[in-house]
């Protein structure tokens, strides 16, 4: 932890913010475990129109850090992904060591995306969380952050749009009454 905060790792200003809007999200995670259904779930029920990549690997034991970093590179490699979430569930402090391992917090680092850490309960703190451009408390919460993104981004557009359609009707009328004079000054 020393020698990744001395190189500047955990530094604020190296942190990336979330881009505006989403196509594609990326989550590292276990295939089979309850994380991967809550984010799926949360993402439904708040209409997260994005894709979801999964890149599934091993979330606890040995070696389990090395995995969740070839996995992370796997989506960091790809240009269609816009976020990576490193997501697992609550666990004891041996089950959430991965998460402390030196290669993944390198690889998070080098993410060429954003990464939103979301790894075990709130109490819960990792290495992880302090190299991420983003903690989120639990993996629920850090597809809350995708849906509030796309719930900002939806309404950028429809006021964008709106403003688009006002712009458009006031052309139209500025013409219309420009044909009206043209039209009443011929007769």
């Amino acid at each position: 932890k020393a020698r990744l905060l001395g190189e500047g790792l955990f530094a604020e200003a190296r942190k990336r913010s979330l881009p505006g809007f989403l196509r594609t999200v990326g989550l590292v995670t276990s295939p089979t475990g309850a994380v991967r259904h809550d984010i799926e779930r949360t993402l439904a029920r708040g209409g997260a129109r994005v894709r979801l990549l999964l890149s599934p690997t091993r979330v606890q034991g040995e070696g389990a850090g090395s995995e969740i970093a070839a996995a992370l590179k796997l989506l960091s490699d790809r240009d269609d992904v816009d976020v990576i979430i490193v997501a697992r569930g609550g666990g004891s402090v041996e089950e959430l060591w991965p998460f402390n391992e030196e290669t993944l917090a390198r690889a998070i680092a080098a993410s060429r995306a954003p990464v939103i850490s979301a790894v075990g309960h709130e109490t819960d703190f990792t290495i992880a969380d302090l190299v991420a451009d983003v903690r989120a408390s639990t993996p629920s919460v850090a597809a809350g952050l995708v849906v509030e993104i796309q719930r900002k981004a939806v309404e950028r557009t429809e006021a964008g749009s709106a403003g688009l359609l006002r712009a458009i009707e006031s052309a139209r009328d500025r013409w219309r009454r420009r044909l009206d004079a043209v039209s009443t000054h011929r007769v």
